[in-house]
């Protein structure tokens, strides 16, 4: 296992994270960001308004992908919120 992987902390929030520009696509990953967890309730920072909306409607197919990049149901929902940053 490289140092990297060592290093990286064991927490639904990571191993989303981890996997969010993979499942989401470059598109999305450069507009949204997960910035928290909690329950299955995974909290993206968007963009803008419009990113946040799009998301919402997305989550459905988000939210099986992230589960499969991640190896099981650590995502129930998202909460998309426009913040300014990604």
């Amino acid at each position: 296992m490289a140092l990297r992987e060592r290093l990286q902390p064991a927490t639904p929030l990571a191993a989303v994270q981890r996997a969010w520009p993979e499942a989401v696509g470059p598109a999305v990953a450069a507009e949204a960001q997960p910035v928290s967890e909690r329950a299955g309730v995974v909290t993206v920072a968007c963009r803008s308004a419009v990113w946040a909306q799009e998301l919402d409607l997305m989550a459905p197919v988000l939210i099986e992908r992230l589960n499969q990049a991640v190896g099981g149901p650590a995502v129930r929902s998202l909460r998309c919120l426009a913040t300014g940053v990604g």
